[in-house]
């Protein structure tokens, strides 16, 4: 009789919502398949371990797994963190949540359904989806990658030739959607961020959460619009662009390549301090179910024109430019990874003597 196939799993704790994944212990995944429910944020702390639980219990029987083969679980959930499986203020999640040791309470609930203690690891969101990106677009090489995905927010990550991503000393590391803008290369006002500064975060000028902004501004150029008839709020105008885009329409043409530039420059500044052998561009706009492949191109190659001047002349050579492959699969696909590669990592320490 042969031995079960171990797993490891992953949760990918979104402001709206949750999806679980897992990989096998050669780190291949269980499924394409993501199983995904709502966050419940607006129902507390609670709730939300809640419905990990639940997502993980969920997987499980969808893809007939037991907990008895569970041998790790990842979570990968927005920062910044306090410390460790600490939550500090995030914009996108209730005032109330800052302070929650998120590890803790999800630890208990995960032992508590297992009927016995299941390691645990957790990170930020986009650095632990840029782990799955990284194993994808190396194709089992040794190089450094680095991936933004811009959706929300913008997800941020480094991935070291090892497989895991930079954390910094206070977790922080990484955090580049809250960095200055350079605002004379864009001619855009200061936009404030849902962090609460005002400088211009990179991350108002690149994702949804900045786009009734550009909405706004970039109406006064095209005043016979229809948004700049509709009775739609702000945020709904926004929500509208990318579906726009998809059809042609040059107002939302504009503001995408507006936001590609952007990002391009961003990620120069990225690539002169950490020097990467690929640049993996997510999120949602790279999603094959959302944009169009033509979309997708223009995207990445306004992105990359924008970047090339500022990088070294080496750099301009060797650096690859990628869109994501693995969409909405990377968050809960890299913490299932982190847990794995964890677990290894343990294994492989000698014993203290």
């Amino acid at each position: 009789m042969t031995s079960p196939k171990l797993v490891f799993i992953g949760s990918d704790s979104g402001a709206t919502t949750s999806k679980t994944g897992g990989v096998w212990a050669d780190g291949s995944m269980v499924s394409m398949k993501l199983l995904q429910s709502s966050t419940n944020s607006q129902a507390g702390t609670e709730a939300v371990v809640r419905g990990w639980v639940q997502g993980v219990e969920s997987f499980l029987a969808q893809n007939k797994l037991t907990w008895d083969q569970v041998q790790g679980v990842g979570l990968a959930i927005p920062g910044p963190y306090q410390r460790y499986g600490v939550l500090g203020r995030t914009a996108n999640l209730p005032a109330s949540f800052d302070g929650w040791n998120f590890h803790d309470d999800y630890g208990r609930a995960l032992s508590a359904a297992a009927g016995r203690a299941i390691p645990l690891v957790v990170g930020n969101d986009g650095r632990l989806g840029g782990v799955a990106e990284a194993k994808l677009v190396r194709a089992g090489k040794k190089a450094s990658v680095l991936m933004l995905a811009p959706g929300s927010g913008l997800g941020c990550a480094y991935i070291d030739a090892n497989g895991l991503p930079l954390d910094g000393e206070t977790l922080c590391g990484m955090e580049a959607a809250h960095m200055p803008a350079p605002l004379q290369l864009l001619g855009m006002r200061p936009l404030p961020c849902g962090c609460g500064r005002t400088w211009g975060c990179v991350e108002a000028y690149t994702t949804l959460s900045g786009m009734p902004y550009l909405v706004e501004e970039l109406l006064k150029k095209h005043p016979d619009h229809e948004l700049s008839r509709s009775s739609l709020t702000p945020k709904e105008k926004a929500m509208s662009i990318r579906g726009l885009a998809q059809k042609g329409d040059p107002l939302a043409g504009e503001i995408f390549d507006f936001q590609a530039r952007a990002l391009g420059i961003h990620v120069a500044n990225l690539c002169l301090a950490l020097d990467p052998g690929f640049v993996v561009i997510g999120g949602g706009l790279m999603d094959h179910e959302a944009t169009s492949p033509e979309f997708r191109h223009r995207y990445i190659n306004i992105l990359r024109e924008a970047a090339l001047p500022f990088l070294w002349p080496t750099q301009r050579a060797t650096i690859k430019f990628a869109a994501s492959e693995m969409g909405e699969l990377s968050q809960a696909i890299g913490a299932a990874l982190v847990a794995l590669y964890t677990s290894k990592a343990a294994a492989d320490q000698p014993l203290a003597t």
